[in-house]
């Protein structure tokens, strides 16, 4: 089992940032994969960021040159860095993380983004 918390949602108006951390616990050796997805209501779940341990990661294109996400192997820990943000970034946030052959998940943190 993985154990998955996140923090850092919050309320902030159009233009500003937010900073969103992970940090994961339990069974934590050979966890693969890291990221974000989000999910607004009456949407479907959808892929923010993700990033592998040696550190290459991949982007909605929604989101390409805004948010950045990072990982520090050591703490076990995921980070997303959104910049410019718009209200249609507007959702809950999750953590996730990949450990051969199950998906974790965090419990959410709520990220509104006001015009």
């Amino acid at each position: 089992q993985v154990q998955l918390v996140e923090s850092g949602g919050g309320l902030v108006q159009a233009g500003g940032s937010l900073r969103l951390s992970c940090a994961a616990s339990g069974s934590i050796s050979s966890i693969n994969e890291m990221g974000w997805y989000r999910q607004a209501p009456g949407k479907q779940r959808e892929l923010v960021a993700v990033i592998a341990s040696g550190g290459s990661a991949n982007y909605a294109d929604s989101v390409k040159g805004r948010f950045t996400i990072s990982r520090d192997n050591a703490k076990n820990t995921v980070a997303l860095q959104m910049n410019s943000l718009k209200p249609e970034d507007t959702s809950v946030y999750y953590c996730w993380s990949y450990r051969y052959p199950y998906d974790y998940w965090g419990q959410g943190t709520q990220v509104t983004v006001s015009s």
